[in-house]
């Protein structure tokens, strides 16, 4: 069965310590649904980052943040198997309803494949 992240994003100026407790109930609430339907696979939050770029030399730059060039960065995600796409969406549908906040759903593609 297909694989999907299901990745949710923070704007940089985000500040965990603004969550209220109603955001984070929600939040295990969605992972205890998606447990119990056999969808989830694994599912974390993420904290800091560094930034690895590769240069003209060969060098590889090294900078604090986690992003690249962009005002929002991947707070968390949700790898669930789910039957096709459309399901995937209607899981991340409640990932957005839960995080008041935005996600992307991408399959992902296994090499070599597990077929």
């Amino acid at each position: 069965m297909p694989q999907f992240l299901v990745a949710g994003y923070l704007p940089d100026n985000f500040d965990p310590s603004l969550v209220d407790e109603a955001t984070g109930r929600n939040i295990h609430a969605l992972n205890k649904e998606m447990e119990a339907a056999g969808v989830m696979k694994f599912a974390c939050g993420l904290g800091s980052a560094k930034s690895l770029r590769a240069q003209t030399d060969g060098e590889v730059l090294i900078t604090d943040g986690p992003y690249l060039e962009t005002k929002e960065h991947i707070g968390g995600f949700w790898i669930l198997e789910c039957a096709d796409m459309d399901q995937a969406v209607a899981w991340a549908r409640k990932g957005v309803a839960a995080t008041r906040g935005q996600v992307e759903v991408r399959e992902i593609f296994f090499v070599p494949s597990t077929d």
